[in-house]
This record gives C-alpha cells, structure tokens and sequence, in this order.
C-alpha cells in the first residue's frame, strides 16, 4: 500500500548542507497504526511531510497505492493528497472564521460538492461529541474540542493515510487519551493507516508497530 525506498533529506543552508533524514525504509498496510519517537529536530516531522506530500525528498522514491505521488505534476498531486491523506497537528490549524460544521467540510471544498459530504461531516462531528457546538466558531471552543473538530475534518475524505504531527502535545492529560481514543475508534472502522509522532513514550506504547528516529534514521522499536 505504502512502500518508501531509501528515503533521505538534505536542507542547504549557509554554513552547507544539513543532513535531517538518511535511506529511511518503510513498508506499511491500510490497517496498520504506528507511532515514531525521537528528540525535537531528528526528524520526525519532516518524514511525515515527505510521505504526506508537504516536503520532497531529497534522493528516494515512495510508492502510494500503485502511484509515485512525487512524480505527479502539482496539480496531479495536490489532489492526490486531498483524496488520500489526511493531517492532524499539534496546532488544530482550524480556519477561525468558519464555525464547526464549515471547519470539517474544508477539504470537500475542492471539486464537485455533494450532499454526501454534508452528512458524513455531521456524522464525524456528533461521534466527536460535537453537535452541540456545530455552529460555533473556534474561539468559543475548549482545546480538546478544536483537535477533535480537526479529527473529523483529517477523516471527512476517508483518507487511506493519516498522518498525526504531535496531536495531543498541547493538551492536559486526560483530554489527550480521550483525542486518542477517538482517533483510535475511527481509524480501526475506516482502516487508515495511522501515523503519529509524538514525545510521549506512554501515548507511543499504545501503538502495535513502534519506531524511533536515531542517527537520521527509522528503527524499529516493538
């Protein structure tokens, strides 16, 4: 489903070259969640905007579904990204002039709109214990309720990789396994692949397939 070959990331800068990631392999099915650890500037992030079509690699090659999304022309791979891959960030990155219900449908609004998406998105809300807030805007919500608004707007496509950047790293303890929790629940139904970083070895323990970034490079911890 996933496949990264060799993948490695290089930044210029002024004082020369800055070596973030070195012939990093990964093999993943729809289905599978992990979790990846390491310190701030191992890594991390940067591998999560590779795979996630943020960020180019510098030398390797991934393969999405049978397609080779860095190969596609920008238009070609804008869309690819908007049908297949959905993004949860520490930051909730919520628009603040949209309320609940105009957050979540966001990444519908590129191409035809349908009924459809209306509904699926007032079903994801009331699964994240939103609907009574539908029509609230992100400044009248708490901290856990803005990271559960952008779960649901990260599933609203049914993406087939999703792709979790620090999502709890704001939050107080108990909201943040109620996040998870939730995240959980809809990515075991929707069969994702689920990909978290995280600092947090206890939330990283959760997950059946754990890795850390040492040395540049993706290892296999359990």
């Amino acid at each position: 489903m996933l496949q990264a070959r060799a993948i490695s990331k290089t930044y210029e800068s002024a004082a020369g070259p800055v070596p973030v990631l070195e012939s990093v392999d990964m093999d993943l099915q729809l289905g599978d969640a992990l979790s990846i650890m390491g310190p701030s500037g191992s890594g991390k992030s940067t591998l999560l905007y590779i795979l996630g079509l943020l960020d180019p690699p510098t030398t390797g090659q991934l393969v999405f579904d049978g397609v080779s999304p860095w190969e596609l022309k920008e238009a070609e791979q804008a869309r690819f990204r908007n049908t297949n891959i959905g993004f949860i960030f520490q930051d909730h990155c919520l628009l603040p002039q949209c309320t609940v219900l105009e957050n979540v449908l966001a990444p519908t609004l590129v191409g035809e709109q349908e009924e459809s998406n209306t509904v699926r998105a007032k079903e994801l809300i009331d699964r994240a214990g939103l609907t009574p807030r539908i029509d609230h805007f992100p400044a009248q919500l708490s901290g856990g309720e803005k990271q559960r608004v952008a779960i649901a707007r990260a599933l609203i496509r049914q993406p087939k990789l999703l792709l979790c950047d620090e999502p709890t790293g704001n939050l107080d303890e108990a909201t943040a396994w109620q996040v998870l929790t939730l995240l959980a629940e809809l990515q075991k139904e929707m069969r994702s692949i689920l990909m978290i970083v995280t600092h947090s070895p206890a939330i990283a323990a959760e997950f059946p397939q754990q890795y850390a970034m040492r040395g540049r490079r993706l290892e296999r911890t359990a």
